[in-house]
Protein backbone atom coordinates (compact mmCIF):
# COMPACT_ATOMS: atom_id res chain seq x y z
CA UNK A 1 0.00 0.00 0.00
CA UNK A 2 2.80 2.57 1.36
CA UNK A 3 4.88 1.88 -2.31
CA UNK A 4 1.08 2.09 -4.13
CA UNK A 5 0.89 5.44 -2.88
CA UNK A 6 4.53 6.90 -3.43
CA UNK A 7 4.17 5.53 -6.74
CA UNK A 8 0.67 7.70 -7.40
CA UNK A 9 2.35 10.67 -5.54
CA UNK A 10 5.35 10.40 -8.11
CA UNK A 11 2.87 10.47 -11.04
CA UNK A 12 1.11 13.07 -9.66
CA UNK A 13 4.39 15.58 -8.93
CA UNK A 14 5.43 14.35 -12.41
CA UNK A 15 2.33 15.39 -14.28
CA UNK A 16 2.31 18.77 -12.10
CA UNK A 17 5.88 19.10 -13.33
CA UNK A 18 4.95 18.93 -16.67
CA UNK A 19 2.66 21.49 -16.60
CA UNK A 20 5.03 24.06 -14.99
CA UNK A 21 7.63 23.32 -17.32
CA UNK A 22 5.32 23.47 -20.24
CA UNK A 23 4.47 26.85 -19.24
CA UNK A 24 8.07 27.83 -18.99
CA UNK A 25 7.88 27.90 -15.06
CA UNK A 26 11.22 26.06 -13.59
CA UNK A 27 10.80 24.80 -9.47
CA UNK A 28 13.26 26.63 -7.49
CA UNK A 29 14.72 28.07 -11.00
CA UNK A 30 15.97 32.09 -10.63
CA UNK A 31 13.48 33.43 -13.27
CA UNK A 32 11.28 35.77 -11.59
CA UNK A 33 7.79 33.99 -12.57
CA UNK A 34 9.46 30.72 -11.66
CA UNK A 35 7.89 28.43 -8.40
CA UNK A 36 9.90 28.29 -5.24
CA UNK A 37 8.42 25.03 -3.54
CA UNK A 38 9.15 25.37 0.16
CA UNK A 39 6.79 22.43 1.35
CA UNK A 40 6.83 19.11 -0.63
CA UNK A 41 3.00 18.83 0.53
CA UNK A 42 2.40 21.16 -2.27
CA UNK A 43 2.00 18.54 -4.91
CA UNK A 44 -0.38 16.73 -3.48
CA UNK A 45 -2.38 19.41 -2.39
CA UNK A 46 -2.42 21.00 -5.69
CA UNK A 47 -3.24 17.41 -7.31
CA UNK A 48 -6.13 17.30 -4.83
CA UNK A 49 -8.16 20.54 -5.17
CA UNK A 50 -5.93 22.31 -8.22
CA UNK A 51 -6.69 25.74 -8.27
CA UNK A 52 -8.10 26.26 -4.89
CA UNK A 53 -5.18 24.54 -3.16
CA UNK A 54 -2.79 26.00 -5.29
CA UNK A 55 -3.97 29.27 -3.43
CA UNK A 56 -4.54 27.92 -0.13
CA UNK A 57 -0.29 26.58 -0.32
CA UNK A 58 0.38 29.66 -1.28
CA UNK A 59 -1.59 31.58 2.05
CA UNK A 60 0.15 28.95 4.06
CA UNK A 61 3.89 29.53 3.15
CA UNK A 62 4.09 26.47 1.20
CA UNK A 63 5.39 28.27 -1.86
CA UNK A 64 6.17 31.49 -3.42
CA UNK A 65 7.27 33.27 -6.44
CA UNK A 66 9.13 37.12 -6.79
CA UNK A 67 6.27 37.20 -9.85
CA UNK A 68 2.92 35.23 -8.98
CA UNK A 69 1.26 37.43 -11.77
CA UNK A 70 3.69 36.46 -14.75
CA UNK A 71 3.02 32.90 -12.79
CA UNK A 72 -0.07 32.77 -13.14
CA UNK A 73 -0.18 34.32 -16.66
CA UNK A 74 2.10 32.05 -18.27
CA UNK A 75 0.16 29.14 -16.53
CA UNK A 76 -3.35 30.54 -18.15
CA UNK A 77 -1.71 30.76 -21.42
CA UNK A 78 -0.40 27.15 -21.60
CA UNK A 79 -2.84 24.80 -19.71
CA UNK A 80 -6.59 25.38 -18.93
CA UNK A 81 -5.89 22.02 -16.27
CA UNK A 82 -4.68 25.08 -13.92
CA UNK A 83 -7.07 27.75 -15.17
CA UNK A 84 -10.56 25.41 -14.72
CA UNK A 85 -9.20 22.91 -12.35
CA UNK A 86 -10.05 19.10 -12.51
CA UNK A 87 -13.16 17.82 -13.98
CA UNK A 88 -15.11 17.12 -10.71
CA UNK A 89 -14.50 20.50 -9.58
CA UNK A 90 -15.43 22.02 -13.09
CA UNK A 91 -18.11 19.70 -13.01
CA UNK A 92 -19.48 20.98 -9.22
CA UNK A 93 -18.83 24.97 -9.77
CA UNK A 94 -21.04 24.08 -13.21
CA UNK A 95 -23.67 22.45 -10.57
CA UNK A 96 -23.94 25.06 -7.99
CA UNK A 97 -24.67 27.85 -10.31
CA UNK A 98 -27.51 26.06 -11.85
CA UNK A 99 -28.98 23.96 -9.00
CA UNK A 100 -28.17 26.67 -6.46
CA UNK A 101 -29.19 30.33 -6.12
CA UNK A 102 -25.93 31.22 -3.73
CA UNK A 103 -26.91 35.25 -4.33
CA UNK A 104 -30.92 34.95 -3.42
CA UNK A 105 -32.14 37.64 -1.19
CA UNK A 106 -31.17 36.30 1.79
CA UNK A 107 -27.48 36.01 1.19
CA UNK A 108 -27.38 39.72 -0.89
CA UNK A 109 -25.58 41.35 2.34
CA UNK A 110 -22.68 38.91 2.66
CA UNK A 111 -20.12 40.37 0.45
CA UNK A 112 -20.69 43.44 1.90
CA UNK A 113 -20.11 41.85 5.35
CA UNK A 114 -17.28 39.63 4.60
CA UNK A 115 -15.37 41.80 1.82
CA UNK A 116 -16.16 45.47 1.74
CA UNK A 117 -16.40 46.26 5.15
CA UNK A 118 -13.34 44.42 6.49
CA UNK A 119 -12.19 48.09 7.01
CA UNK A 120 -12.22 51.79 5.24
CA UNK A 121 -8.27 52.21 5.90
CA UNK A 122 -7.04 49.44 3.90
CA UNK A 123 -9.42 50.11 1.24
CA UNK A 124 -8.06 54.10 1.16
CA UNK A 125 -4.57 53.48 0.91
CA UNK A 126 -5.13 50.59 -1.94
CA UNK A 127 -7.26 52.43 -3.64
CA UNK A 128 -6.58 56.00 -3.35
CA UNK A 129 -8.48 58.92 -2.16
CA UNK A 130 -10.80 58.14 -4.98
CA UNK A 131 -11.89 54.79 -3.39
CA UNK A 132 -13.03 53.58 -6.93
CA UNK A 133 -12.98 49.98 -6.60
CA UNK A 134 -12.65 48.99 -10.13
CA UNK A 135 -10.77 48.65 -12.90
CA UNK A 136 -9.10 52.28 -14.42
CA UNK A 137 -9.00 53.82 -18.04
CA UNK A 138 -5.62 53.53 -19.27
CA UNK A 139 -6.00 53.75 -22.88
CA UNK A 140 -7.09 57.47 -23.32
CA UNK A 141 -3.52 57.66 -22.09
CA UNK A 142 -3.29 58.38 -17.87
CA UNK A 143 -0.14 58.53 -16.26
CA UNK A 144 -1.14 57.50 -12.53
CA UNK A 145 -4.12 55.16 -11.61
CA UNK A 146 -5.90 58.68 -10.22
CA UNK A 147 -5.81 59.83 -13.79
CA UNK A 148 -6.93 56.36 -14.89
CA UNK A 149 -9.99 56.26 -12.37
CA UNK A 150 -11.19 60.10 -13.18
CA UNK A 151 -10.76 59.19 -17.13
CA UNK A 152 -12.82 55.62 -16.40
CA UNK A 153 -15.80 57.84 -14.47
CA UNK A 154 -15.72 60.69 -17.60
CA UNK A 155 -15.87 57.86 -20.21
CA UNK A 156 -18.97 56.34 -18.56
CA UNK A 157 -20.56 59.56 -18.14
CA UNK A 158 -19.99 60.54 -21.82
CA UNK A 159 -21.20 57.11 -22.74
CA UNK A 160 -24.57 57.62 -21.40
CA UNK A 161 -24.73 61.02 -22.76
CA UNK A 162 -25.05 62.65 -19.04
CA UNK A 163 -26.58 66.06 -19.30
CA UNK A 164 -27.17 68.40 -16.21
CA UNK A 165 -30.28 68.25 -13.94
CA UNK A 166 -30.68 64.27 -15.21
CA UNK A 167 -31.46 61.32 -12.40
CA UNK A 168 -29.40 58.59 -12.30
CA UNK A 169 -29.32 55.39 -10.91
CA UNK A 170 -26.18 54.17 -9.82
CA UNK A 171 -26.48 49.82 -8.61
CA UNK A 172 -23.78 49.41 -6.36
CA UNK A 173 -21.84 52.43 -5.91
CA UNK A 174 -19.36 51.56 -3.72
CA UNK A 175 -17.81 54.36 -1.72
CA UNK A 176 -20.18 56.88 -3.87
CA UNK A 177 -16.79 57.54 -6.03
CA UNK A 178 -19.39 57.65 -9.68
CA UNK A 179 -22.32 59.28 -7.64
CA UNK A 180 -19.68 62.27 -6.50
CA UNK A 181 -18.42 63.11 -9.76
CA UNK A 182 -21.47 62.43 -11.56
CA UNK A 183 -22.99 65.25 -9.50
CA UNK A 184 -19.99 67.77 -9.19
CA UNK A 185 -19.24 67.28 -13.16
CA UNK A 186 -22.92 67.00 -14.49
CA UNK A 187 -24.94 68.53 -11.79
CA UNK A 188 -26.98 65.35 -11.88
CA UNK A 189 -29.04 64.19 -9.16
CA UNK A 190 -28.18 60.42 -8.14
CA UNK A 191 -29.24 57.69 -6.20
CA UNK A 192 -26.75 54.99 -4.68
CA UNK A 193 -27.20 51.56 -3.61
CA UNK A 194 -24.98 49.33 -1.81
CA UNK A 195 -24.59 46.13 0.55
CA UNK A 196 -22.07 47.57 2.63
CA UNK A 197 -22.55 49.67 5.65
CA UNK A 198 -18.78 50.71 5.40
CA UNK A 199 -19.51 51.94 2.08
CA UNK A 200 -22.58 53.54 2.83
CA UNK A 201 -20.84 55.49 5.43
CA UNK A 202 -17.86 56.67 3.66
CA UNK A 203 -19.99 57.86 0.73
CA UNK A 204 -22.96 59.85 2.13
CA UNK A 205 -19.49 61.90 3.92
CA UNK A 206 -18.17 62.13 0.45
CA UNK A 207 -21.43 63.44 -1.35
CA UNK A 208 -23.24 65.50 1.75
CA UNK A 209 -23.24 69.06 0.23
CA UNK A 210 -24.91 67.66 -2.75
CA UNK A 211 -27.21 66.23 -4.91
CA UNK A 212 -26.87 62.49 -3.67
CA UNK A 213 -28.82 59.86 -1.69
CA UNK A 214 -27.02 56.63 -1.03
CA UNK A 215 -28.80 53.81 0.35
CA UNK A 216 -28.04 50.48 2.50
CA UNK A 217 -30.50 48.30 -0.39
CA UNK A 218 -30.56 45.13 -2.27
CA UNK A 219 -31.30 46.27 -5.85
CA UNK A 220 -34.37 44.36 -5.95
CA UNK A 221 -36.49 46.63 -4.16
CA UNK A 222 -35.63 49.80 -6.08
CA UNK A 223 -38.43 51.46 -7.36
CA UNK A 224 -38.41 54.51 -9.53
CA UNK A 225 -37.60 56.36 -12.51
CA UNK A 226 -34.49 57.20 -13.83
CA UNK A 227 -33.09 59.17 -17.16
CA UNK A 228 -29.87 56.94 -16.65
CA UNK A 229 -28.45 53.93 -15.25
CA UNK A 230 -24.96 52.54 -13.86
CA UNK A 231 -23.23 49.39 -12.55
CA UNK A 232 -20.06 49.72 -12.01
CA UNK A 233 -18.47 46.10 -11.01
CA UNK A 234 -21.21 44.86 -9.16
CA UNK A 235 -22.62 42.61 -11.29
CA UNK A 236 -19.94 40.04 -10.47
CA UNK A 237 -22.19 39.71 -7.22
CA UNK A 238 -25.41 39.29 -9.21
CA UNK A 239 -25.40 35.28 -10.29
CA UNK A 240 -26.72 33.30 -13.20
CA UNK A 241 -30.52 32.90 -11.10
CA UNK A 242 -30.67 36.59 -10.79
CA UNK A 243 -29.27 37.97 -14.14
CA UNK A 244 -32.99 38.09 -15.90
CA UNK A 245 -34.22 39.22 -12.55
CA UNK A 246 -31.19 42.13 -12.29
CA UNK A 247 -32.59 43.13 -15.92
CA UNK A 248 -36.03 43.66 -15.08
CA UNK A 249 -35.48 46.08 -12.57
CA UNK A 250 -33.09 48.25 -14.52
CA UNK A 251 -35.79 48.03 -17.30
CA UNK A 252 -38.87 49.22 -14.65
CA UNK A 253 -36.47 52.03 -13.49
CA UNK A 254 -35.14 53.21 -16.48
CA UNK A 255 -37.09 55.82 -18.43
CA UNK A 256 -37.85 54.19 -22.00
CA UNK A 257 -35.66 57.27 -24.02
CA UNK A 258 -32.94 56.14 -20.91
CA UNK A 259 -29.51 54.63 -21.25
CA UNK A 260 -28.24 51.78 -19.19
CA UNK A 261 -24.16 51.02 -18.70
CA UNK A 262 -23.56 47.41 -17.17
CA UNK A 263 -19.69 47.76 -16.54
CA UNK A 264 -18.57 44.26 -15.64
CA UNK A 265 -15.43 41.82 -14.98
CA UNK A 266 -16.24 38.50 -18.06
CA UNK A 267 -16.02 34.97 -18.51
CA UNK A 268 -14.78 33.36 -21.60
CA UNK A 269 -17.06 30.41 -20.27
CA UNK A 270 -20.31 30.10 -19.00
CA UNK A 271 -19.69 27.49 -16.34
CA UNK A 272 -17.40 26.54 -13.70
CA UNK A 273 -16.69 29.56 -12.14
CA UNK A 274 -19.05 29.50 -8.83
CA UNK A 275 -16.59 27.33 -6.93
CA UNK A 276 -13.19 28.85 -6.80
CA UNK A 277 -10.56 30.37 -5.04
CA UNK A 278 -11.64 33.49 -4.90
CA UNK A 279 -15.46 32.75 -4.34
CA UNK A 280 -14.15 31.05 -1.11
CA UNK A 281 -11.95 33.97 0.07
CA UNK A 282 -12.68 36.82 -1.09
CA UNK A 283 -15.53 37.51 -2.95
CA UNK A 284 -18.37 35.02 -1.42
CA UNK A 285 -21.37 33.86 -4.03
CA UNK A 286 -19.67 35.59 -6.66
CA UNK A 287 -19.69 34.56 -10.32
CA UNK A 288 -18.20 36.03 -13.46
CA UNK A 289 -20.72 36.30 -15.91
CA UNK A 290 -20.18 34.81 -19.70
CA UNK A 291 -21.26 36.92 -22.74
CA UNK A 292 -23.99 34.19 -23.88
CA UNK A 293 -25.50 34.93 -20.37
CA UNK A 294 -25.68 38.39 -20.01
CA UNK A 295 -27.11 38.58 -23.86
CA UNK A 296 -29.83 36.08 -22.57
CA UNK A 297 -30.78 38.15 -19.75
CA UNK A 298 -31.11 41.53 -21.51
CA UNK A 299 -33.33 39.74 -24.70
CA UNK A 300 -37.06 41.54 -25.29
CA UNK A 301 -35.66 43.90 -22.53
CA UNK A 302 -32.84 46.12 -23.97
CA UNK A 303 -31.12 46.65 -27.32
CA UNK A 304 -27.69 46.25 -26.63
CA UNK A 305 -26.05 49.90 -28.40
CA UNK A 306 -22.59 49.17 -27.22
CA UNK A 307 -20.04 46.48 -26.19
CA UNK A 308 -16.53 47.80 -25.00
CA UNK A 309 -13.74 45.38 -23.95
CA UNK A 310 -10.66 46.91 -21.96
CA UNK A 311 -10.08 43.97 -20.01
CA UNK A 312 -6.09 44.33 -20.74
CA UNK A 313 -6.37 47.61 -18.24
CA UNK A 314 -7.38 45.84 -15.41
CA UNK A 315 -4.10 44.21 -15.31
CA UNK A 316 -2.05 47.33 -14.97
CA UNK A 317 -4.87 48.63 -12.73
CA UNK A 318 -4.33 45.43 -10.13
CA UNK A 319 -0.75 45.90 -10.11
CA UNK A 320 -0.91 49.03 -9.01
CA UNK A 321 -3.25 48.27 -6.10
CA UNK A 322 -1.07 45.52 -4.95
CA UNK A 323 2.06 47.63 -5.26
CA UNK A 324 0.00 50.53 -2.92
CA UNK A 325 -1.40 47.69 -0.61
CA UNK A 326 2.22 46.13 -0.37
CA UNK A 327 3.86 49.57 0.52
CA UNK A 328 1.03 50.75 3.01
CA UNK A 329 0.90 46.91 4.63
CA UNK A 330 2.94 48.02 7.94
CA UNK A 331 0.03 50.78 8.72
CA UNK A 332 -2.85 48.82 7.49
CA UNK A 333 -1.57 46.05 9.76
CA UNK A 334 -2.07 48.43 12.91
CA UNK A 335 -6.09 48.78 11.81
CA UNK A 336 -7.10 45.55 12.88
CA UNK A 337 -6.17 42.30 14.58
CA UNK A 338 -7.27 40.62 11.15
CA UNK A 339 -4.77 41.67 9.66
CA UNK A 340 -1.80 39.28 9.79
CA UNK A 341 0.72 37.76 7.88
CA UNK A 342 -1.95 35.17 6.32
CA UNK A 343 -3.80 38.36 5.29
CA UNK A 344 -1.04 39.58 3.70
CA UNK A 345 -0.18 36.71 1.80
CA UNK A 346 -3.80 36.03 0.94
CA UNK A 347 -4.26 39.53 -0.56
CA UNK A 348 -1.61 40.22 -2.50
CA UNK A 349 -2.24 36.63 -4.09
CA UNK A 350 -5.79 37.78 -4.97
CA UNK A 351 -4.09 41.00 -6.34
CA UNK A 352 -1.78 39.12 -8.40
CA UNK A 353 -2.89 35.85 -9.57
CA UNK A 354 -6.00 38.05 -11.44
CA UNK A 355 -3.39 40.99 -12.60
CA UNK A 356 -2.06 37.38 -14.01
CA UNK A 357 -5.52 36.33 -15.42
CA UNK A 358 -6.63 39.35 -17.08
CA UNK A 359 -3.08 39.48 -18.49
CA UNK A 360 -3.69 35.79 -20.16
CA UNK A 361 -7.06 37.23 -21.19
CA UNK A 362 -8.77 34.79 -19.04
CA UNK A 363 -11.08 36.96 -17.68
CA UNK A 364 -12.31 40.29 -19.76
CA UNK A 365 -13.77 43.60 -18.64
CA UNK A 366 -16.87 44.71 -20.41
CA UNK A 367 -18.50 48.23 -20.68
CA UNK A 368 -22.42 47.49 -22.23
CA UNK A 369 -24.54 50.54 -23.38
CA UNK A 370 -27.91 49.70 -23.20
CA UNK A 371 -31.44 51.30 -24.37
CA UNK A 372 -34.81 49.79 -24.01
CA UNK A 373 -35.75 50.24 -27.74
CA UNK A 374 -33.22 51.27 -29.20
CA UNK A 375 -32.27 54.54 -30.51
CA UNK A 376 -33.93 56.20 -33.32
CA UNK A 377 -30.66 57.40 -34.75
CA UNK A 378 -28.29 54.50 -33.41
CA UNK A 379 -25.56 55.01 -31.13
CA UNK A 380 -21.78 56.52 -31.47
CA UNK A 381 -18.94 55.17 -28.84
CA UNK A 382 -17.20 58.90 -27.86
CA UNK A 383 -14.01 59.66 -28.64
CA UNK A 384 -11.65 59.75 -25.43
CA UNK A 385 -8.36 61.00 -24.59
CA UNK A 386 -6.86 61.60 -21.71
CA UNK A 387 -8.39 64.42 -19.49
CA UNK A 388 -6.14 67.75 -18.72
Amino acid sequence: MRRKFRYTSHVVKQQLLDVLNGAGIEVNGDQPWDIQVLDERFWRRVALTRGIGFGDAYVDGWWTSKAVDELVNRLLRHSRTVARGHFLHQLWGSLVCQIFNLQRLSRAFQVGERHYDIGNGLYRRMLGESMVYSCGYWDGGAATLEDAQRDKLELICRKIQLQPGMKVLDIGCGWGSFCKYAAENYQAEVVGVTVSRQQVAVAREACADLPVEIRLEDYRSLIGCFDRIVSIGMFEHVGPKNYRTFMDVARRNLDPEGLFLLHTIGSNQSYGNSYTWLTRHIFPNGHIPSIAQIGRSIEEKFVMEDLHNFGVNYDRTLMEWEARFRKAWPEIRRGSHMYDDRFYRMWRYYLLSCAGAFRARHVQLWQWVLSPKGLTAGYKRPAFSALT
